[in-house]
């Protein structure tokens, strides 16, 4: 499944989890059932040449015998493994079905054992063994019977226990993969969010402004449309990215405080720092706009007095710092976070977690200041806490 938004990249979710690929069973199952059969064939082996030294020369099969042997169980193997992969393992049908399985593929062995040595018989020295030269003295047939039955039914149980294994390792993979996926979706999908949550407040309230200039100032008013145009060139481009460059947002900021400035005159005084002489840092795209939007609103609210706002920019060691900072009125009451400031709180939180923080507050009697630490980045795009770029 594909989720597209606009201004993010095209994120592709992984499959949902699926039983063990055919495939990947006959690799592992064939690959353990090589290891059995040498097992079996050198343990045979060695234990042949002990017996050897008590005139035991029967007691094993030839090594020939149980090669075959294991080559005819192999199909039962994979078939039983592949129905094993599917029965589960739930109490009232899962645990009998596996059970029931391991005892099918026990039982068969000393068969495919019996069915070997005729093969070989058969093909060494052109006939078909003789059932009267192997009959063995009373009760040890049983006795060959029982051990087959244990030692293979152990041995498959191993198996079983491989392969459940393999694939429960493949399917929590697949799903922290997927819930990855998931989580960089959701995350490109909120911060898309935001920035589209930011564009028509900003836009909102600059038409506001120049809405109050058309009647006593249509010049101005004018001007104000032309700013206002090319200011919507470069927040719709800065949009469409979740990073920018420090020397970008400050133009933007100086730009949006100057449209202000047409409006409110010399009762406006701003400051901000050379975009030009900054770092090559980035930073969340449209970062500041909400801080120096709320600090032209409140800090002419409530008085006719002049208001400096002064924006500055601080490198320390691997941290920025980003402060804008306004006058007020001494006995202006200071409300809630509106839309502006949760926006950026909410986005520092999404994009660096613990990394970044933001605090705004009163810092003296007629001043206010919003500040935003968050790290250095030196690259574009940074990976947010489990979540990817854009």
């Amino acid at each position: 499944m594909a989720l597209c938004l606009s201004g993010m990249n095209t994120e592709i979710l992984p499959p949902a989890p699926k039983p063990i690929a055919l495939r990947t069973l006959l690799i592992i199952s064939g690959l353990f059932w090589v290891y059995v059969t040498l097992s079996n064939v050198l343990y045979a082996t060695n234990m042949q040449f002990s017996a050897a030294l008590y005139h035991a020369d029967d007691m094993f099969a030839p090594w020939e015998v149980r090669v075959v042997q294991h080559v005819l169980l192999l199909p039962l193997l994979l078939t039983c493994y592949w129905a094993s992969s599917r029965a589960g393992w739930g109490m009232l049908r899962g645990l009998p079905l596996q059970l029931l399985l391991a005892v099918i593929f026990a039982v068969l062995c000393d068969p495919a054992m019996n069915l070997a040595v005729h093969l070989c018989t058969w093909y060494f020295k052109g006939h078909w063994q003789d059932p009267a030269m192997v009959a063995e003295p009373s009760g040890a047939e049983q006795a060959e019977w029982s051990a087959s039955f244990i030692s293979f039914f152990l041995t498959y149980g191993f198996g079983v226990a491989l392969v459940s294994g393999f694939n429960w390792y493949q399917l929590h993979r697949d799903s922290e993969l997927r819930g990855a996926a998931l989580e960089r979706v959701w995350t490109t999908a909120r911060l898309t969010a935001l920035r589209m949550q930011l564009s028509p407040h900003t836009l909102f309230n600059l038409l506001h402004t120049i809405r109050g200039q058309i009647n006593p100032e249509p010049e101005i008013a004018r001007s104000m449309v032309v700013q206002l145009a090319d200011l919507l060139r470069r927040l719709l481009s800065a949009g469409q990215r979740d990073f920018s460059l420090l020397s970008e947002e400050l133009s933007f900021a100086r730009m949006y405080l100057e449209l202000q400035q047409q409006r409110f005159g010399d009762r406006l005084t701003v400051s901000l720092p050379d975009a030009g002489a900054q770092p090559a840092l980035w930073v969340p795209s449209l970062i500041l706009q909400p801080l120096v939007e709320n600090a032209v609103l409140h800090g002419l609210a409530g008085h006719d007095g002049p208001v400096e706002i002064r924006l500055e920019v601080r490198l320390s060691t691997d941290r920025l710092i980003m402060r804008v900072v306004n006058t007020t009125a001494s006995l202006a009451v200071v409300a809630g976070e509106g839309i502006g400031l949760s926006n950026v709180r909410e986005r520092l939180a999404v994009q660096f977690g613990a990394r970044a923080s933001f605090s705004a507050y009163r810092a003296g009697p007629t001043s206010w200041m919003a500040e935003i630490a968050m790290p250095a980045l030196l690259e574009r795009a940074p990976a947010p806490p489990g979540a990817g770029t854009s």
